[in-house]
């Protein structure tokens, strides 16, 4: 089968998507609305930059560890970047006549056999005002109708068409199948709820870990000291960041030996002001991008996850932090009670609030035995639910109806 992958071409998750499309033998053209370097997987890579994406950056940084003053670009996108994305909910649809009839000849050129947008906005709504009648299957990610479909009338329209135009659905979270079915897409059509990432691959974690100098602990965490992980990095308008840094001082209060690991932060200026105004420069190390196996080893150093979101469907953050061990602290959503029993193998927190943020963290790191119980509950959870192998087989059967 040819698939036609659209999807952002610099993420992690879509190139484990596509790599698992490529282990199912599949041939995979790559359609990146964000301008990336060739993904070696696919047969091709072709940039639309749909919604103005050529704007978009990165937010990784440079550093490793210290707290580096960003350059002025950084600090403009930075405190720009809320009335940015604001743009583009009202100025992106513009774009999509346009590069819609890009993706007509591309589709024409490639021939495939089925188009899978991974992203409703603005993947999916580019495919959806394509012409073609190649079948198409689009995955919703975890905020696509919670936030970004509410934004305004044009994106909720918009999303709308993109449900009713879907021949197949796929989410990682029941949830946004039965939102979905509420925005149009077919009762009488596939659907599929599977990780966002195509499943977690419990082998490459351990070998890729074991890639890493073993006796090595990074230069910036002190020896035996406890440490938490925040690993989504900035993401305005669902992850609130603000709160936990703002639980910071509350931690530090009680447990002062903490150290908390930001990737993705280092030369943010969001988030070096953050922790300049609240005097906890000795405490808090903001990371560079980390790489896949670097990110697996934090995890696995880490006592604890936190991932504190209003909108979100399941992490891939989040299952990784749980196959490697890592106590999940994330906010009280339905779609993350799908994984998490408080106080069984996670805590939930009202995710507005810092105080209950700090109070769960203390609860992690004061409770050893609570960890140690939900280290072993939750690496079941990810073979029975999440691991690669039946996530891809569940993918065949998924295509294979819509083809």
């Amino acid at each position: 089968m040819h698939i036609l992958v659209i999807a952002d071409g610099r993420s992690p998750t879509a190139h484990r998507w596509v790599k698992g499309a490529v282990t199912l033998h599949h041939r995979v053209t790559l359609v990146s609305t964000y301008p990336c370097p060739l993904m070696a997987e696919a047969e091709a890579t072709h940039i639309l930059p749909v919604a103005f994406s050529a704007m978009g950056g990165s937010q990784a940084g440079g550093a490793s560890g210290r707290q580096e003053r960003p350059s002025l670009q950084r600090q403009l996108v930075g405190r720009g970047r809320g009335l940015l994305q604001s743009a583009r909910y009202w100025l992106g649809p513009l774009t999509l006549p346009f590069y819609a009839r890009q993706l007509d000849k591309i589709i024409a050129e490639t021939s495939p056999d089925l188009v899978h947008a991974l992203r409703i906005p603005f993947e999916g709504m580019l495919a959806a005002s394509a012409g073609s009648n190649v079948p198409l299957a689009v995955t919703i990610w975890g905020n696509d109708l919670t936030l970004h479909g509410k934004k305004n009338p044009w994106m909720r329209r918009l999303t709308m068409h993109t449900l009713r135009r879907a021949n197949g659905l796929a989410a990682d979270v029941r949830r946004d199948i039965r939102l979905g079915r509420l925005w149009g897409f077919p009762v009488d059509r596939p659907s599929l709820v599977v990780p966002g990432g195509g499943g977690i691959d419990l082998t490459e974690i351990h070998r890729r870990r074991q890639d890493l100098p073993a006796a090595v602990v990074p230069e910036w965490l002190p020896a035996g000291a406890p440490l938490v992980v925040n690993p989504r990095g900035l993401r305005p308008g669902y992850v609130r960041s603000d709160v936990f840094f703002e639980a910071i001082p509350l931690v530090l209060q009680h447990r002062p030996e903490v150290i908390f690991a930001c990737p993705s932060m280092a030369g943010q200026a969001e988030a070096l002001g953050w922790v300049q105004r609240l005097g906890i420069e000795k405490s808090v190390r903001l990371l560079p991008y980390l790489s896949q196996a670097e990110l697996w080893d934090l995890f696995a150093r880490a006592d604890i996850s936190v991932s504190v979101s209003v909108h979100d469907g399941t992490p891939n953050t989040l299952l990784e932090a749980m196959a490697c061990g890592c106590y999940p602290v994330v906010g009280d959503l339905e779609s993350l009670r799908e994984w998490i029993t408080p106080g069984i193998n996670g805590l939930l927190v009202e995710p507005t609030k810092p105080q209950a943020l700090a109070a769960a963290i203390l609860v992690g790191l004061d409770k050893p035995e609570l960890c140690a119980r939900a280290r072993e509950i939750n690496l079941d959870l990810i073979r029975e639910r999440a691991e690669v192998g039946l996530v891809r087989s569940q993918i065949e059967v998924f295509y294979r109806r819509l083809v």
